[in-house]
Protein backbone atom coordinates (compact mmCIF):
# COMPACT_ATOMS: atom_id res chain seq x y z
CA UNK A 1 0.00 0.00 0.00
CA UNK A 2 1.52 3.28 -1.10
CA UNK A 3 1.91 6.17 1.30
CA UNK A 4 -0.63 8.99 1.19
CA UNK A 5 0.59 11.93 -0.91
CA UNK A 6 1.93 14.98 0.92
CA UNK A 7 2.88 18.49 -0.13
CA UNK A 8 6.49 17.34 -0.39
CA UNK A 9 5.85 14.20 -2.45
CA UNK A 10 3.41 16.03 -4.72
CA UNK A 11 5.95 18.82 -5.29
CA UNK A 12 8.74 16.36 -6.06
CA UNK A 13 6.54 14.36 -8.44
CA UNK A 14 5.40 17.46 -10.33
CA UNK A 15 8.97 18.73 -10.47
CA UNK A 16 10.21 15.43 -11.89
CA UNK A 17 7.56 15.42 -14.62
CA UNK A 18 8.40 18.99 -15.62
CA UNK A 19 12.12 18.29 -15.60
CA UNK A 20 11.62 15.22 -17.78
CA UNK A 21 9.57 17.38 -20.14
CA UNK A 22 12.49 19.84 -20.38
CA UNK A 23 10.50 22.69 -18.90
CA UNK A 24 12.55 25.65 -17.70
CA UNK A 25 12.52 26.27 -13.92
CA UNK A 26 10.74 22.99 -13.08
CA UNK A 27 11.11 23.47 -9.32
CA UNK A 28 9.56 26.95 -9.27
CA UNK A 29 6.77 26.03 -11.69
CA UNK A 30 5.97 22.87 -9.71
CA UNK A 31 5.75 24.87 -6.48
CA UNK A 32 3.49 27.53 -7.99
CA UNK A 33 1.17 24.90 -9.47
CA UNK A 34 1.12 22.98 -6.18
CA UNK A 35 0.21 26.14 -4.26
CA UNK A 36 -2.68 26.80 -6.65
CA UNK A 37 -3.93 23.21 -6.60
CA UNK A 38 -3.87 22.82 -2.82
CA UNK A 39 -4.31 26.34 -1.44
CA UNK A 40 -0.99 25.97 0.36
CA UNK A 41 1.50 28.81 0.61
CA UNK A 42 5.22 28.68 0.00
CA UNK A 43 5.71 28.84 3.77
CA UNK A 44 3.32 25.90 4.25
CA UNK A 45 5.35 23.77 1.87
CA UNK A 46 8.56 24.56 3.74
CA UNK A 47 7.26 24.31 7.31
CA UNK A 48 4.59 21.61 6.94
CA UNK A 49 5.89 19.46 4.06
CA UNK A 50 4.10 16.30 5.25
CA UNK A 51 0.63 17.83 5.13
CA UNK A 52 -1.69 15.42 3.33
CA UNK A 53 -2.83 16.22 -0.18
CA UNK A 54 -6.30 15.02 -1.16
CA UNK A 55 -7.03 12.99 -4.28
CA UNK A 56 -8.95 15.94 -5.71
CA UNK A 57 -6.04 18.32 -5.12
CA UNK A 58 -3.63 15.83 -6.66
CA UNK A 59 -5.85 15.48 -9.72
CA UNK A 60 -5.97 19.27 -10.09
CA UNK A 61 -2.18 19.45 -9.83
CA UNK A 62 -1.75 16.69 -12.43
CA UNK A 63 -4.02 18.63 -14.78
CA UNK A 64 -1.95 21.79 -14.27
CA UNK A 65 1.26 19.87 -14.96
CA UNK A 66 -0.26 18.36 -18.12
CA UNK A 67 -1.00 21.87 -19.38
CA UNK A 68 2.50 23.09 -18.53
CA UNK A 69 3.99 20.13 -20.41
CA UNK A 70 2.02 21.31 -23.45
CA UNK A 71 4.02 24.55 -23.03
CA UNK A 72 1.20 26.65 -21.65
CA UNK A 73 2.89 29.26 -19.42
CA UNK A 74 2.38 28.92 -15.68
CA UNK A 75 1.00 32.47 -15.61
CA UNK A 76 -1.72 31.47 -18.07
CA UNK A 77 -2.61 28.36 -16.08
CA UNK A 78 -2.90 30.35 -12.86
CA UNK A 79 -4.31 33.55 -14.38
CA UNK A 80 -1.81 35.69 -12.52
CA UNK A 81 1.86 36.70 -12.67
CA UNK A 82 4.22 38.46 -10.33
CA UNK A 83 5.98 41.54 -11.69
CA UNK A 84 8.45 43.64 -9.71
CA UNK A 85 6.72 43.72 -6.28
CA UNK A 86 3.11 43.36 -7.42
CA UNK A 87 0.83 40.48 -8.45
CA UNK A 88 -1.19 40.93 -11.64
CA UNK A 89 -4.11 39.12 -13.20
CA UNK A 90 -3.31 38.06 -16.76
CA UNK A 91 -5.60 36.80 -19.50
CA UNK A 92 -5.10 35.78 -23.15
CA UNK A 93 -5.79 39.45 -24.03
CA UNK A 94 -2.55 40.73 -22.47
CA UNK A 95 1.16 40.04 -22.65
CA UNK A 96 2.36 38.03 -19.68
CA UNK A 97 4.84 40.38 -17.95
CA UNK A 98 8.45 39.21 -17.91
CA UNK A 99 11.46 39.89 -15.70
CA UNK A 100 13.21 41.58 -18.66
CA UNK A 101 10.69 44.41 -18.46
CA UNK A 102 11.67 45.11 -14.86
CA UNK A 103 14.78 46.79 -16.34
CA UNK A 104 12.45 49.74 -17.05
CA UNK A 105 11.83 50.11 -13.31
CA UNK A 106 15.58 50.17 -12.71
CA UNK A 107 15.76 53.23 -14.96
CA UNK A 108 12.61 55.03 -13.87
CA UNK A 109 12.69 54.80 -10.08
CA UNK A 110 16.10 56.48 -9.59
CA UNK A 111 14.89 59.36 -11.79
CA UNK A 112 11.87 60.06 -9.56
CA UNK A 113 12.67 59.98 -5.83
CA UNK A 114 10.03 58.70 -3.42
CA UNK A 115 7.75 61.53 -2.35
CA UNK A 116 8.14 63.43 -5.63
CA UNK A 117 4.84 64.17 -7.38
CA UNK A 118 4.86 63.43 -11.10
CA UNK A 119 2.53 62.35 -13.90
CA UNK A 120 3.37 59.38 -16.10
CA UNK A 121 1.95 57.55 -19.08
CA UNK A 122 2.38 53.90 -20.08
CA UNK A 123 1.85 53.50 -23.83
CA UNK A 124 0.42 50.09 -24.76
CA UNK A 125 -0.16 49.31 -21.11
CA UNK A 126 -1.56 45.77 -21.52
CA UNK A 127 -2.05 44.38 -18.01
CA UNK A 128 -0.92 47.71 -16.54
CA UNK A 129 2.30 46.09 -15.29
CA UNK A 130 4.75 48.97 -15.74
CA UNK A 131 2.34 51.74 -14.75
CA UNK A 132 1.09 49.97 -11.64
CA UNK A 133 4.55 48.84 -10.52
CA UNK A 134 5.78 52.44 -10.65
CA UNK A 135 2.70 53.84 -8.88
CA UNK A 136 3.02 51.21 -6.16
CA UNK A 137 6.58 52.43 -5.50
CA UNK A 138 5.88 56.16 -5.82
CA UNK A 139 2.78 57.14 -3.79
CA UNK A 140 2.83 60.79 -4.92
CA UNK A 141 2.64 59.85 -8.61
CA UNK A 142 -0.38 59.57 -10.90
CA UNK A 143 -0.56 57.89 -14.26
CA UNK A 144 -2.42 57.03 -17.44
CA UNK A 145 -2.29 53.76 -19.37
CA UNK A 146 -3.29 53.69 -23.03
CA UNK A 147 -4.02 50.70 -25.23
CA UNK A 148 -5.96 49.96 -28.42
CA UNK A 149 -7.42 46.82 -26.84
CA UNK A 150 -10.56 47.30 -24.75
CA UNK A 151 -10.06 43.79 -23.34
CA UNK A 152 -6.54 44.62 -22.20
CA UNK A 153 -7.73 47.83 -20.55
CA UNK A 154 -10.35 45.87 -18.63
CA UNK A 155 -7.58 43.67 -17.23
CA UNK A 156 -5.48 46.73 -16.34
CA UNK A 157 -8.40 48.41 -14.56
CA UNK A 158 -9.05 45.26 -12.55
CA UNK A 159 -5.37 45.06 -11.59
CA UNK A 160 -5.38 48.71 -10.50
CA UNK A 161 -8.43 48.09 -8.31
CA UNK A 162 -6.94 44.94 -6.79
CA UNK A 163 -3.80 46.88 -5.87
CA UNK A 164 -5.74 49.83 -4.44
CA UNK A 165 -4.33 52.11 -7.14
CA UNK A 166 -7.53 52.94 -9.03
CA UNK A 167 -7.52 56.45 -7.54
CA UNK A 168 -4.15 57.27 -9.11
CA UNK A 169 -4.32 55.25 -12.34
CA UNK A 170 -6.56 56.09 -15.29
CA UNK A 171 -6.92 54.14 -18.54
CA UNK A 172 -7.79 55.29 -22.05
CA UNK A 173 -8.50 53.37 -25.24
CA UNK A 174 -6.48 55.12 -27.91
CA UNK A 175 -3.67 54.49 -30.40
CA UNK A 176 -0.50 55.31 -28.45
CA UNK A 177 -0.73 59.08 -27.77
CA UNK A 178 -3.63 59.98 -30.07
CA UNK A 179 -5.75 62.77 -28.58
CA UNK A 180 -3.31 63.63 -25.78
CA UNK A 181 -1.98 67.14 -25.16
CA UNK A 182 1.56 68.27 -25.85
CA UNK A 183 4.05 68.43 -22.96
CA UNK A 184 1.67 66.79 -20.47
CA UNK A 185 3.76 64.02 -18.83
CA UNK A 186 6.89 63.97 -16.69
CA UNK A 187 7.55 60.33 -17.54
CA UNK A 188 6.70 58.22 -20.59
CA UNK A 189 7.25 54.46 -20.58
CA UNK A 190 6.42 51.74 -23.07
CA UNK A 191 7.05 48.09 -23.85
CA UNK A 192 5.90 48.12 -27.48
CA UNK A 193 5.80 45.14 -29.87
CA UNK A 194 9.34 44.69 -31.18
CA UNK A 195 9.59 41.18 -32.65
CA UNK A 196 10.19 41.14 -36.42
CA UNK A 197 7.14 39.57 -38.08
CA UNK A 198 9.11 36.70 -39.64
CA UNK A 199 10.68 35.79 -36.28
CA UNK A 200 7.43 35.25 -34.37
CA UNK A 201 7.09 31.64 -35.49
CA UNK A 202 10.57 30.91 -34.07
CA UNK A 203 9.65 32.05 -30.55
CA UNK A 204 9.15 29.64 -27.64
CA UNK A 205 5.64 28.13 -27.68
CA UNK A 206 4.88 29.85 -24.36
CA UNK A 207 5.17 33.20 -26.15
CA UNK A 208 4.21 32.34 -29.73
CA UNK A 209 1.04 30.47 -28.85
CA UNK A 210 -0.17 32.33 -25.77
CA UNK A 211 0.74 36.03 -26.00
CA UNK A 212 -1.43 38.29 -28.18
CA UNK A 213 0.13 38.79 -31.62
CA UNK A 214 -0.71 42.50 -31.36
CA UNK A 215 1.71 42.79 -28.43
CA UNK A 216 4.53 40.98 -30.26
CA UNK A 217 4.57 41.96 -33.94
CA UNK A 218 6.87 44.92 -34.57
CA UNK A 219 6.68 44.78 -38.36
CA UNK A 220 9.25 43.67 -40.91
CA UNK A 221 12.30 44.80 -38.90
CA UNK A 222 10.66 44.98 -35.47
CA UNK A 223 10.99 48.77 -35.32
CA UNK A 224 7.61 49.96 -36.59
CA UNK A 225 6.35 51.02 -33.15
CA UNK A 226 9.47 53.03 -32.34
CA UNK A 227 9.17 55.01 -35.58
CA UNK A 228 5.76 56.18 -34.41
CA UNK A 229 6.65 56.49 -30.74
CA UNK A 230 9.85 58.53 -30.91
CA UNK A 231 8.30 61.77 -32.24
CA UNK A 232 5.08 61.23 -30.28
CA UNK A 233 6.93 60.71 -27.01
CA UNK A 234 8.88 63.89 -27.77
CA UNK A 235 5.56 65.68 -28.24
CA UNK A 236 3.80 64.59 -25.04
CA UNK A 237 6.83 64.68 -22.73
CA UNK A 238 7.38 67.81 -20.66
CA UNK A 239 10.70 69.65 -21.07
CA UNK A 240 13.21 67.92 -18.84
CA UNK A 241 11.03 64.82 -18.65
CA UNK A 242 12.19 61.22 -18.82
CA UNK A 243 11.27 58.47 -21.28
CA UNK A 244 12.16 54.78 -21.18
CA UNK A 245 11.20 52.13 -23.75
CA UNK A 246 11.93 48.42 -23.74
CA UNK A 247 13.77 47.03 -26.77
CA UNK A 248 14.88 43.74 -28.21
CA UNK A 249 18.50 43.12 -27.22
CA UNK A 250 19.85 43.65 -30.76
CA UNK A 251 17.91 46.86 -31.40
CA UNK A 252 19.71 49.33 -29.14
CA UNK A 253 21.59 51.43 -31.68
CA UNK A 254 18.70 51.53 -34.17
CA UNK A 255 16.14 52.65 -31.55
CA UNK A 256 18.60 55.13 -30.02
CA UNK A 257 19.06 56.69 -33.47
CA UNK A 258 15.28 57.04 -33.92
CA UNK A 259 14.94 58.97 -30.64
CA UNK A 260 17.93 61.16 -31.46
CA UNK A 261 16.39 61.93 -34.84
CA UNK A 262 13.20 62.96 -33.00
CA UNK A 263 15.21 65.59 -31.12
CA UNK A 264 16.19 63.87 -27.88
CA UNK A 265 19.62 64.43 -26.38
CA UNK A 266 21.64 62.25 -24.01
CA UNK A 267 19.91 59.09 -25.24
CA UNK A 268 21.47 55.94 -23.84
CA UNK A 269 21.07 52.18 -24.04
CA UNK A 270 20.85 50.43 -20.68
CA UNK A 271 21.33 46.79 -19.84
CA UNK A 272 19.23 44.17 -18.08
CA UNK A 273 20.52 41.79 -15.43
CA UNK A 274 21.83 39.49 -18.16
CA UNK A 275 23.94 42.40 -19.49
CA UNK A 276 21.91 42.61 -22.67
CA UNK A 277 20.63 45.87 -24.14
CA UNK A 278 17.06 46.21 -22.86
CA UNK A 279 16.03 49.87 -22.48
CA UNK A 280 16.54 53.05 -24.47
CA UNK A 281 16.15 56.14 -22.30
CA UNK A 282 17.27 59.69 -21.59
CA UNK A 283 17.15 58.96 -17.85
CA UNK A 284 19.82 57.77 -15.42
CA UNK A 285 20.87 54.17 -15.04
CA UNK A 286 23.81 52.46 -13.35
CA UNK A 287 23.95 49.78 -16.07
CA UNK A 288 24.33 52.02 -19.11
CA UNK A 289 25.92 50.25 -22.05
CA UNK A 290 29.37 51.52 -23.02
CA UNK A 291 29.35 54.08 -25.83
CA UNK A 292 30.51 52.47 -29.05
CA UNK A 293 33.27 54.31 -30.90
Amino acid sequence: MSEAPTLLTAWKSAQARLKEGRIDSPSIDARLLLEAATGATRTDILTDPYRAVTAEQLSTLDGFVDRRLRREPTSRILGRKGFWKILLNVTPDVLSPRPDTEALLDVVLPAFPEGKAFRMIDLGTGSGAILLAVLAERPAATGLGTDVSAEALAVARENAANLGLEGRAAFLRTDWTAGLDDASFDLVVSNPPYIASAEIETLDPEVRDHDPRLALDGGEDGLDAYRVLAPEIRRVLKPGGVFAVEIGWTQGEAVKALFEAAGFEDVKITLDLANRARVVTNGPDPRAAPVSL
